[in-house]
Parts: structure tokens; sequence; C-alpha cells
């Protein structure tokens, strides 16, 4: 199974990473690939929580394309 992160610097520096298709799944770390690998582990976790409650492993996910993502940060004049 392959699923994506995300991963992002906060402002203090951290870096988080988080797997959009399962919710509730976010790590950090110092470095980018230290996040890279909690998140890992995070995933195994909540995969392997998520399974014996008999929860979806996981959500879907959608990527909107380009038009989408413009429409959304379109200003509409009304004058």
């Amino acid at each position: 199974m392959k699923l994506l992160v995300t991963i992002f610097q906060d402002e203090d520096g951290i870096f988080v990473a988080e797997c959009p298709a399962i919710p509730g799944c976010v790590s950090q770390g110092n470095t980018e690939a230290e996040a890279v690998e909690n998140v890992r582990q995070a995933i195994r976790e909540c995969l392997e929580v998520r399974a014996e409650r008999g929860m979806p492993l996981t959500v879907r996910t959608h990527e909107p394309g380009p038009s989408a993502i413009w429409a959304e940060h379109t200003v509409r004049r009304t004058d």
C-alpha cells in the first residue's frame, strides 16, 4: 500500500509529517528525514489500531486539478 505524506516546517523549525489518508496520523522530527521515519512508525501503529477496531484502514483522498485549485483562490469583484 502506497501512502502519501505531507511535510512542512513549523514556526519553531520542527518538521511535521502527516498522512492525510489516515485521520490523526501525524508525527514530527528535528529534521525532515527524522519526521519521515517517525511518520512511518506512526502509520504502522495507526493501521494496527484501526484494524483492531474494525475501522477502515484509510479514507479516500483526492487531488484536485489545477483549475479547481485556481478557482478556490480567485477573488470575484462585485462592482
